[in-house]
């Protein structure tokens, strides 16, 4: 019998994916029971639409998907006073910041603001760039002249932010716009719960891009449907990295759906913007520090009974809410967010049982 051929792969991997880090997600429970409120996934499901357009595509998948998504990307594009040539659909807005980097990305690095999506480094370190880091104070204000500084030729931008849920004016994004030579990305991964969208300084702003996704104020996390704006030049360079194929034909007729059923959407929107204000009233009650949040999130400092708050307490609280089965995020690794939690709005029943169960924490403190 022949030996077994041995493999080192860290060893023989290229020097920068030996330095990876593999962005970690939210925890996905296993079994029942469980109050899920660390993902940020909408607690409602997708418009009855969406299972129509999908059985009725279902005849279709013995033949490829249309390339481009083109349908999809003229129906966007309208909506935004703009044409199909100034939109790219990608297999989740992940896709779409991947295919950015690739793209524009240099030796230089990209730039975030810290705290911000912890994708953006993986994505730079997949193409074995580094990251600038611009880190906010506790204000959360974004610092125009420390981005502009950072001469970055991409710089990543939350607006609103995650995880702190605090939307930034277009007076600021402008300024950056104006003073930048690089692409200002501007991620509106939540924008739909209250932001304000940066996609009208697209006429005047060539090196703007601001990517959407459907997983969260759409409700379709689980079908990977992301999409950028941009000039039709920004486009035709992402068109050229994107995969052949990329979105497959069940979530380019899912996304349509959805995006098209426009009096379903706004009244899920109104529902998780209403259960969020009625959350916030209930923290604001408990004396904690809340940041004002214009996505499906709070970020929050808890206090413990004696009235103190820091990292030791949150972190307490976040292992109280798990063996409670109420799963919320917990960010350890930096200072400005390891004495908050963060909690996605679900439900108004959802919310209750965190409430009820930082109820009990409070009184078995």
């Amino acid at each position: 019998m022949p030996m077994k051929k041995t493999f080192d792969a860290n060893a023989r991997a290229l020097p920068h994916v030996q330095e990876l880090h593999a962005y970690v997600p939210g925890e996905q429970p296993q079994g029942e029971g469980w109050v899920k409120l660390n993902t940020n996934e909408n607690p409602y499901p997708p418009s009855p639409k969406v299972a129509e357009a999908v059985a009725g595509e279902v005849v279709e998948l013995r033949r490829y998907p249309e390339p481009v998504s083109a349908r999809l990307r003229a129906v966007i594009g309208e909506r935004f006073g703009l044409t199909g040539k100034n939109v790219i659909i990608g297999n989740g807005s992940d896709n779409i910041l991947d295919l950015i980097t690739r793209c524009f990305v240099s030796q230089e690095g990209a730039g975030h603001t810290v705290p911000s999506y912890s994708l953006y480094p993986v994505v730079a370190g997949m193409s074995g760039q580094g990251m600038i880091d611009v880190p906010f104070t506790r204000s959360m204000e974004l610092d125009v002249d420390a981005i502009v500084a950072t001469n970055a030729p991409v710089f990543f931008l939350t607006s609103p932010n995650a995880p702190t849920g605090v939307a930034f004016p277009l007076s600021a994004i402008e300024a950056v716009l104006q003073r930048i030579d690089g692409i200002l990305v501007v991620d509106e991964a939540y924008v739909d719960f209250g932001g304000e969208t940066a996609a009208p300084l697209l006429n005047d702003y060539e090196n703007l891009v601001v990517v959407r996704t459907f997983s969260k104020s759409y409700g379709l996390a689980g079908m990977r449907v992301g999409f950028g704006l941009a000039s039709a030049g920004v486009i035709s360079m992402l068109d050229r990295v994107r995969d052949a194929y990329n979105v497959d034909r069940i979530a380019q007729v899912a996304a349509q759906a959805a995006f098209e059923d426009v009096e379903y959407f706004d009244v899920q929107r109104a529902k998780v913007i209403a259960t969020r204000e009625a959350t916030l009233k209930q923290l604001d009650a408990l004396g904690w520090f809340t940041y004002p949040s214009a996505a499906n999130l709070l970020f929050t400092e808890p206090k413990n009974a004696a009235g103190a708050a820091g990292a030791a307490v949150a972190a307490d609280l976040f292992d109280y809410l798990k063996q409670s089965r109420v799963l919320v995020r917990y960010f350890a690794a930096h200072p400005l967010t390891c004495s908050f939690i963060r909690v996605s709005i679900g439900t108004d029943e959802e919310m209750e049982a965190f409430l009820t169960a930082v109820t009990s924490w409070l009184n078995n403190a």
